[in-house]
């Protein structure tokens, strides 16, 4: 029989329809994926093509030598642009619009076209959280941001366009509803009891424990209870920390080689699936308020959004989280 379950972080349901689900294991990929080679001469962010793209605004090491292990450009098709005002026009009794302002920027992870995140080296991806880290604190300097956004596609069905590994990270001067509604829903429990949603959470799930993948002195994984998709996963911090931009050098190393962990768990149990993951953080001007909690949103794409999630805005997932994270544990050890 399905159940219905709600996110207490926005108070959105989830139908998890267990007698459509496959075993955990028949999640994993059945075709192997394609080898790709370390360089490939068209790819615009391998090295020696530099010139196909923007000027850099970030390299790592930061030095001008030939050789990097991370840069930052700005999004050569960006959504958003520094030019412009933040202010709203009306265009008619029910129309609004304002300059497309903002920013769309990329961070090259690595030089190697085909080396992926989940087998990287620990201290690679601390090189890329730390240039997101610094792209984000240089965003929010931007008084007419009020959001950012940091997000990686992977694979085709998690819409990526450039096989070569890279993170995007988007800058906008409104705050998104879906935002706005978590930030909103946290207020209202931090009136009712006068402590944090998300520090409740994660308490609540080391609590149960049976959707925990691991944890560290600083971060705890797990599947939330209301999982939108077979295998979300969270990763979440310990201490508070309303802002991405607040989490220190020592936090940032130790996220890296949690986040390794977990898409390499990912990774090996599921052959290499195709999946989005979001730095979820505090609408900008709302940092120093302990209602929130940044946290890491990993979506693997396994099944298909259709027509009811899309109509209806409720989600229909086909494994109980339960069950998805005892068989991703054993991955992750």
């Amino acid at each position: 029989m399905s159940v219905i379950r709600q996110d207490p972080t926005t108070k959105e349901w989830v139908i998890i329809a267990t007698e459509r689900a496959k075993r955990p294991d028949q999640f994993k990929r059945e075709q192997s994926p394609t080898d790709l080679p370390p360089h490939q001469a068209s790819c615009p962010f391998c090295p020696g093509n530099e010139t196909l793209t923007p000027p850099e605004i970030l390299r790592l090491p930061p030095d001008e030598h030939e050789n990097w292990n991370v840069r930052g450009i700005p999004n050569k098709y960006a959504a958003l642009t520094g030019s412009g005002e933040a202010a709203r026009r009306e265009t008619g009794a029910l129309f609004r619009e304002m300059d497309g302002v903002g920013a769309h920027e990329v961070i090259v992870e690595t030089p190697l076209h085909n080396q992926r995140m989940a087998l990287m080296a620990d201290s690679q991806v601390e090189r890329i959280l730390t240039a997101c880290h610094m792209r984000y604190c240089a965003l929010e300097k931007d008084s007419r941001i009020k959001s950012i956004i940091i997000f990686k596609n992977h694979g085709e069905r998690a819409g990526t366009s450039l096989e070569h590994p890279h993170i995007q990270l988007v800058a906008a001067p409104v705050a998104p509803m879906l935002m706005r509604r978590k930030h909103d829903v946290a207020i209202t429990h931090y009136d009712d009891t006068g402590r944090c949603l998300y520090c409740d959470l994660v308490a609540a799930e080391l609590d149960a424990r049976i959707r925990i993948l691991f944890e560290t002195d600083g971060f705890v994984v797990f599947h939330p209870y209301a999982s939108r998709l077979p295998f979300e996963t969270w990763i979440t911090p310990r201490r508070m920390q309303p802002s991405f931009s607040q989490i220190s050098p020592e936090d940032l190393r130790e996220l890296a080689s949690v986040l390794r962990k977990t898409l390499h768990g990912l990774d090996v149990a599921l052959n290499n699936p195709h999946f989005n993951f979001v730095i979820h953080s505090a609408p900008l001007g709302d940092h120093q308020h302990e209602y929130y909690l940044w946290h890491i949103q990993i979506l693997p794409r396994l099944t298909t959004i259709a027509g009811f999630e899309l109509g209806s805005g409720i989600f229909i997932n086909t494994m109980l989280p339960e069950e998805s994270a005892a068989f991703l544990r054993k991955y992750c050890s």
